[in-house]
């Protein structure tokens, strides 16, 4: 299924609003989807009334560059600080559950004034995290958090030269404003 799932996801158009045929990987519990322009366009309409948090990790942000717009770095999951464990079915390091992740998003949407009932947008890499991300947040009792279904980065390349690169879809392919220069009050830091 998982499998299935994964080769599904590369068939995710660019911009796709299709939600019913969205990769299970990427589904969450509230079925609430933004592509990367839609998720663009809410928060610049309501930059004060719209959360934004990039869930990823620490190393992703600072490696591969994170939305201009993003309101913080809340990782979902997070590398061990020593990478010792390998995860062979992703072919990767391990991720951890960050079990600071709802405290901090909390935190977060006080310091903006907003409750749980304000519209959160979420992105990941390309889909999947950002939207376990919220159904732990559904769980803790929001209710409009919005997954970037492109994520990011994108899905793979399934074939052609670019077979395995992030280019079919995701924030950055779509040319929104991202940046590698990070803003420490916007890092996550934990506690």
């Amino acid at each position: 299924m998982l499998v299935a799932s994964l080769t599904w996801a590369n068939d995710w158009p660019p911009g796709s609003t299709d939600w019913n045929n969205l990769p299970e990987i990427k589904r969450s519990k509230l079925a609430l989807y933004l592509t990367p322009q839609q998720a663009y366009d809410m928060k610049k309409k309501d930059p004060k009334g719209v959360a934004f948090f990039d869930v990823r990790t620490r190393a992703e942000a600072m490696y591969v560059g994170w939305p201009m717009d993003a309101d913080a770095l809340v990782p979902y999951v997070e590398h061990p600080e020593m990478m010792t464990d390998w995860d062979d079915k992703r072919f990767m390091y391990k991720l951890e559950p960050n079990q600071d992740f709802v405290p901090e998003i909390e935190r977060r949407m006080k310091e903006k004034g907003l409750g749980k009932n304000a519209p959160i947008i979420l992105i990941c890499r390309s889909g999947d995290r950002s939207s376990k991300a919220a159904d732990r947040l559904q769980t803790a009792g929001y209710t409009r958090v919005y997954s970037v279904a492109e994520g990011f980065e994108g899905d793979t390349a399934k074939d052609g030269e670019k077979l395995g690169q992030r280019v079919v879809n995701g924030w950055k392919n779509a040319d929104l404003p991202w940046t590698y220069k990070l803003d420490k009050a916007k890092m996550y830091f934990p506690h």
